[in-house]
């Protein structure tokens, strides 16, 4: 075999131009291949990053009717649902798939939130509770956050994060400042921040839209506090901290059947009306991974595209093997008739096919490398290389070679040696 591998180095150097115009196919081939794995890699990264967030694996469980979040600023809330208790989030927390959760009330938009005379009309307000901060992602960067008996003495205290703060209060510090929430009058305590270091992507005005959704500015009540200020109690929402990404779907669908135990039905008119009001689990990962299958398929199209210059490739490699057969006819006639056998002819040609296409294929590799990071740098997109494409694309690049390399293989060790020898 090392002999082999040596005569098919030299016989390729031998030939140099002719070799690598022979194995321009397959370089192109299979950096395209390279090129398109990394730019899908790239972007399927960035879809998922975008969407779930760096470390932070959150599903929303929130009460829906139908397909429609329910939105208590324009609808009554329904009368079939329970409030939550402390049992509900325990089991929930049980779950093997739940680090931690948290529940919540919101209210999206509200024309009663002022400062003085400051109104700040596209901001929501948050009734949280306690465990709200430590599950989302928020840190305390000035002030400080709630405590147990703002919870259980109903202090009408708020926590604004850092865009409501430079927003409503001009440059002053919101810490001790009133601020004044549908007439009644609640202390700022703290200012809160998220401590993710993850930014998304944005290439466009719809990643815009799609990413900045809070961008208006946040206010964190107890959420005991809920009823003073809207005069009523609403079911509350949930977010489930999931171990892991891989983790969020099932955390948030087993999550949504531990809620929907509160969600009774209601009869009327000899039939159940509330059917549709359920809560449903917002996975970010099953739309990640929709985005994913979406790009993916495109983007294989364009794979097989790729290998149409592969196969060309490997019909020049068995051109040009045939051509060398034919050139090297008295070289094989004098090797057959001093005793090599029919495999040792067949093994030689088969090992200098594939050794011409593995180098073509390690070329191609590097290239694709190189093409990736120009793409990146030009179009603006990621590229993240996969090293097990690499290593497929030059055993495939190898198999290439043999496969093609058969047919002029089998043709030189099955010359006649007396012909061969013969041949002008």
């Amino acid at each position: 075999m090392i002999e082999n591998i040596r005569l098919s180095f030299k016989g390729i150097l031998s030939h140099k131009i002719r070799s690598f115009l022979t194995m321009l196919g397959i370089i192109i081939g299979i950096a395209a291949i390279i090129a398109i794995v990394s730019t899908i890699k790239g972007t399927n990264e960035q879809i998922k990053n975008n969407l779930i967030g760096a470390g932070n694996n959150t599903v929303k469980i929130q009460l829906s009717n139908g397909d429609t979040v329910c939105d208590f600023s324009y609808e009554a809330p329904p009368s079939n649902v329970a409030m939550f208790t402390s049992d509900t989030k325990k089991r929930i927390n049980e779950l093997k798939e739940v680090e931690s959760s948290t529940f919540y009330r919101t209210r999206n938009n509200p024309d009663n939130l002022f400062y003085l005379n400051n109104k700040m009309d596209s901001s929501t307000i948050y009734g949280v509770d306690k465990d709200y901060f430590d599950t989302v992602g928020y840190e305390i960067v000035e002030g400080k956050g709630f405590a147990e008996r703002n919870f259980t003495k109903f202090d009408k205290v708020a926590v604004v994060d850092k865009t409501l703060a430079e927003g409503l209060f001009q440059g002053e510090s919101p810490v001790g400042k009133v601020i004044d929430i549908s007439g009644e009058p609640f202390t700022v305590i703290g200012v809160a921040v998220k401590n993710s270091n993850f930014e998304p992507v944005i290439s466009s005005v719809e990643d815009y839209y799609t990413y900045n959704q809070t961008s208006s500015g946040l206010v964190f009540i107890p959420t005991n506090d809920w009823g003073i200020v809207f005069r009523y109690d609403e079911p509350e929402n949930c977010i489930a901290k999931a171990v892991d990404t891989d983790s969020m779907t099932n955390a948030g669908k087993k999550s949504a059947d531990i809620l929907n135990e509160n969600v009774s039905a209601v009869k009327g008119g000899g039939k159940e009306t509330s059917a549709s009001v359920e809560y449903k689990s917002d996975s970010l990962l099953e739309q990640a991974k929709s985005l994913q299958d979406l790009s993916s398929s495109t983007n294989k199209m364009l794979i097989w595209i790729a290998s149409i210059s592969l196969l060309v490739g490997g019909i020049g490699v068995m051109n040009i093997m045939l051509v060398s057969v034919t050139e090297r006819t008295r070289e094989i006639g004098l090797k057959k008739a001093l005793g090599a056998r029919k495999k040792r002819i067949l093994a030689q040609f088969l090992t200098e096919a594939a050794v011409l296409t593995s180098i073509g294929g390690i070329i191609g590799v590097l290239t694709g490398i190189g093409l990736s990071q120009v793409i990146a740098k030009v179009a603006e997109v990621p590229v993240a290389i996969s090293s097990a494409s690499i290593v497929v694309s030059v055993v495939f690049s190898m198999v290439v070679g043999i496969v093609f390399g058969l047919i002029p293989s089998i043709k030189a060790a099955k010359l006649n040696p007396i012909d061969a020898l013969r041949y002008e």
